[in-house]
């Protein structure tokens, strides 16, 4: 199955080894402290994320460059779910994405509650981060909001192993299909941020998409039961130019 996400895209490399920190979801598996983030420090701090979307605000793309994505194997992803201690994560290198001619392999995805990032200050239940690597160390990663609707079946296998789990321990290997994670609908509002937790590494390609996807309450519920807060607050944009495209 294929989807399609039509995007423009700035070319960005991160070294090897904060990428694969990140991308990996290799960060320290210690909860973190979401109630005092002054103290989180970055390296650099003018280009971090999250942001608040200003849609009157952004930019149309740029018609004259490549702005597909091209997502491949979103059926029956196999890797594995896991709570890292400040995130609820899925491991998985099985989806694969053509972006702007270049080849991208996910790492993980993870959720945050509240949305990290808000769009015309208005703030989701939920935001999940779809982490996509490129063999040079690019990083680029999708957003997606989700509200309160129906049931979402992909989720769900992932809160049933969490509530299986056993001191913190998940299934060694487990197999999703991320494809009802997506909106139908792809369009997006692209900038360039940073990681949303330490080291907060800049440079980071984000998509975040326009059409949310809908989770029962229950489902949002049983997430927020393990974290209540783990959303970083909005950081300044500092003149940064936010893309806008598609519907």
């Amino acid at each position: 199955m294929r989807t399609t996400i039509s995007l423009t895209a700035a070319c960005l490399s991160l070294s090897a080894l904060l990428f694969t920190h990140a991308a990996a979801g290799a960060e320290e598996k210690h909860s973190l402290d979401y109630e005092n983030q002054a103290t989180w420090k970055g390296v650099l701090d003018q280009a971090q994320s999250p942001i608040d979307i200003v849609t009157r605000e952004a930019k149309p793309a740029q018609t004259n460059e490549p702005r597909a994505i091209v997502l491949r194997h979103l059926d029956r992803a196999t890797g594995t779910a896991e709570d890292n201690g400040h995130a609820v994560q899925f491991n998985t290198h099985a989806t694969e994405a053509t972006i702007r001619g270049r080849h991208f392999r996910m790492a993980q995805f993870h959720m945050h509650a509240a949305s990290e990032h808000t769009i015309d200050g208005k703030q989701f239940p939920l935001e999940g981060h779809f982490v996509f690597q490129a063999q040079d160390g690019r990083l680029a990663v999708v957003g997606v909001m989700y509200q309160e609707g129906r049931a979402n079946r992909a989720i769900q296998g992932i809160l049933d192993d969490l509530a299986t789990a056993k001191g913190g321990a998940m299934p060694k290997s487990a197999t999703l299909d991320i494809q009802p994670l997506l909106p139908r609908k792809l369009g997006y509002y692209h900038y360039l941020g940073s990681l949303t937790t330490p080291p907060l590494t800049q440079n980071v390609e984000w998509y975040v998409l326009k059409q949310p996807v809908s989770l029962s309450a229950e489902q949002l519920a049983t997430l927020r039961k393990h974290y209540p807060r783990n959303n970083r607050s909005i950081q300044p944009l500092n003149g940064r130019p936010v893309i806008e495209f598609g519907g």
